[in-house]
């Protein structure tokens, strides 16, 4: 089987490329434009590619207070609201970017919802 980074994957199959980690234990693993994104029950990581402007990141589900998922005619997004980190709204004719916010294609638009729904199922916040 060809792994294709920027179609997605789900269910702990990917391997970040920027940082070569691995996330076997993850209950998804989205591969987006800007990063990874993996869920596991406690907690969200997303290790950002090296063309991002933000860093690596984990964020505790009991941080988590929401997903925001649009997913965009071409391009899409998935932002996590955090306590403590002002979500992003962005602008008429753009999409929000912030630390907690990941940028995908149509391809992986059924990954993202997955990514979504999982995130809310653990959130507490």
């Amino acid at each position: 089987m060809v792994d294709i980074p920027w179609l997605g994957s789900s269910a702990g199959e990917a391997t970040t490329e920027a940082t070569g980690r691995t996330h076997d234990d993850a209950v998804v693993v989205c591969e987006f434009h800007d990063g990874t994104l993996a869920v596991y029950e406690d907690r969200v990581v997303i290790d950002r590619s090296s063309r991002s402007q933000f860093a690596d990141k984990t964020i505790p589900v009991e941080d988590i207070t929401g997903v925001d998922y649009a997913k965009g005619i071409t391009i899409g997004y998935l932002q996590i609201e955090q306590v403590g980190v002002e979500p992003d709204t962005g602008g008429w004719l753009s999409d929000p970017v912030n630390e907690n916010t990941l940028h995908f294609g149509r391809r992986s638009r059924e990954c993202a919802r997955e990514a979504q729904d999982e995130i809310l199922a653990r959130a507490t916040g």
